[in-house]
């Protein structure tokens, strides 16, 4: 309800709150939505995405305004003092899969310093991925 008439069926892109209720509507991993005002205040959500990948959490879809380069974070290393990097995925990429080393080396992914990933003056709204209890079962089945 929030977008206007002609959107559906169109080719726009969405943001990570659609995304979230696209996961929702199909049954998917489930979303959790943190919504950042300014990248400069990333850094204050660290610990909660480190918490999110040590518990198993899935790729966290990542949206901005004025970065509007959409990004999936895959991991996260927090180091000393203000050193802290994510491991950034390119969700553009398609074709047949190719070794981590040239996926890597054609920038498709990649360990990124935090202040260098995000626009310090764009929000963001992060969308932070798992399994249900039901679907984690499912898999295990």
């Amino acid at each position: 309800g929030d977008k206007p008439p002609g959107f559906r069926g169109s080719r726009d892109w969405i943001g990570c709150v659609e995304a979230s209720l696209c996961l929702a509507h199909f049954g998917g991993p489930q979303g959790r939505l943190c919504h950042v005002p300014r990248g400069a205040g990333l850094h204050g959500e660290l610990e909660k995405l480190y918490s999110h990948f040590a518990g198993g959490g899935g790729p966290v879809m990542v949206g901005g305004d004025a970065d509007a380069r959409s990004k999936a974070l895959l991991g996260i290393c927090i180091g000393s003092g203000t050193e802290d990097y994510v491991l950034v995925l390119d969700p553009h990429y398609w074709g047949a899969p190719k070794s981590p080393s040239e996926l890597q080396a054609a920038g498709w992914v990649g360990w990124q310093e935090v202040s260098a990933a995000f626009d310090p003056n764009s929000f963001y709204n992060l969308c932070l991925t798992s399994l249900s209890s039901q679907q984690q079962q499912h898999t295990l089945d």
